[in-house]
C-alpha cells in the first residue's frame, strides 16, 4: 500500500476553511515565502496539476512537492508548519556575549561603515538571532551614528550659566530671544506653473526647477511665547545683521531685549559694535553661547 501511495499523488480534496486558509496564505503580502509556497502548491494541487507541472509552477523540486502533499495529506494544515529540528539548541556562554557586545562596540567591518547582525554575527560565530537579541538586551544600535562637539571656550561655564539662566528665569520686563542665520539658503522655482487639482486628478509639477540665487534666512525665537520672527536678505554681512536687529527694536518697542548669538563675526564686528554704543540701543543685551555648543541656543 506505501507503494501504491509513493507511485501515486496523494488526492488533494480541500474543504472550504481551508482553502480560504491557503488562499490567504498564498496571497499575503507579510506570510514568511515558504509558507506561501506551500500553501500554493497545495491549492495547485487540489486543482489536479501533477507533481511535475506544480514543482515549475512553484520552482521547487519534485520530491518537495511529493513531501508537502503528503503531509497535507495526511496531516492537514498541521503537516505544512515547520516542524522542530533535531538535536539541543546551541547554547552561548556569557563570554559570547561579551565577544558581540565588545566587537560592537570596539571594532569596524571590514569594508563597511558599522555593523549588521548579519556581519556582527559572521565575524563573532554567534547565531544572528542571538545577536539581535544581546544587542536588544545591551540597548546597543550599530546602524544608528550621531555626532558631538567638544567646545574649546575657555569661558565656557560661565557662558552655560548665563544662558541657561536666561532661559530658566528671564528678566522681568524684558525679551529673551534666540537668533539665529540659515545661510546660503536656495530660492527654486519650477519651471511650468503647477496644475491644480481636480475630479480624479491630483496635482501636478514639473519634475524640474529653476535656481534664482540664494537667500539668507534671519530668525529670532522669542522661546516664552514660541513667536518667531523672520527676516530675508540677500547677502549675509554685519549690515544685514544690523538691519535685524533694527526690526527686532520695532517688535519690542519697549522694554530690555536678551539676544543669545552663536560666534559668527559679523555678530561682533566693529560696525555691530558702533551700533550698539547708540543710546536708544543700550536696552539690547548680547549674550554669546561658548563656542561648539550650538545646542545651547534652544536649551528648553
Amino acid at each position: 500500500m506505501m507503494g501504491s501511495m509513493s507511485r501515486k499523488a496523494a488526492p488533494i480534496v480541500l474543504n472550504g476553511e481551508e482553502k480560504e486558509i491557503l488562499e490567504s496564505i498564498s496571497n499575503s503580502r507579510i506570510a514568511p515565502y515558504r509558507k506561501a509556497q506551500r500553501a500554493r502548491l497545495i491549492l495547485l494541487a487540489a486543482e489536479g496539476m501533477t507533481n511535475t507541472a506544480i514543482a515549475q509552477e512553484v520552482r521547487l523540486q519534485r520530491s518537495m512537492i511529493v513531501q508537502w502533499r503528503q503531509r497535507f495529506f495526511g496531516e492537514r494544515l498541521v503537516g505544512l508548519e515547520d516542524r522542530p529540528r533535531s538535536g539541543k539548541p546551541r547554547q552561548y556562554t556569557d563570554a559570547d556575549r561579551l565577544r558581540v557586545i565588545e566587537t560592537a562596540c570596539n571594532q569596524k567591518p571590514v569594508g563597511e561603515t558599522h555593523w549588521s547582525v548579519r556581519t556582527l554575527a559572521k565575524a563573532t560565530g554567534v547565531g544572528r538571532d542571538t545577536v539581535h537579541q544581546i544587542l536588544r538586551q545591551a540597548n546597543l544600535k550599530p546602524h544608528l551614528v550621531g555626532t558631538f562637539s567638544v567646545s574649546n571656550d575657555p569661558d565656557f561655564t560661565a557662558k552655560v550659566v548665563d544662558v541657561v539662566g536666561l532661559y530658566m528665569h528671564p528678566p522681568e520686563n524684558a525679551v529673551v530671544l534666540c537668533v539665529d542665520e540659515k545661510t546660503q539658503v536656495q530660492a527654486l522655482d519650477r519651471t511650468q506653473p503647477l496644475l491644480p487639482m481636480r475630479p480624479g486628478q491630483i496635482e501636478r509639477r514639473t519634475h524640474d526647477y529653476k535656481r534664482n540665487g540664494t537667500v539668507q534666512l534671519y530668525a529670532a525665537l522669542e522661546v516664552q511665547a514660541g513667536h518667531v520672527v523672520p527676516r530675508i536678505e540677500e547677502r549675509h554681512r554685519s549690515r544685514e545683521f544690523i538691519a535685524f536687529m533694527n526690526q527686532l527694536l520695532h517688535a519690542h518697542p519697549s522694554g530690555g531685549i536678551h539676544i543669545i548669538l552663536d560666534n559668527v563675526k559679523s555678530h561682533d564686528s566693529k560696525k555691530v559694535k558702533e551700533w550698539h554704543k547708540r543710546p536708544s540701543h543700550k536696552r539690547v543685551v548680547f549674550h554669546f553661547i561658548p563656542t561648539y555648543s550650538s545646542w545651547l541656543r534652544t536649551y528648553p
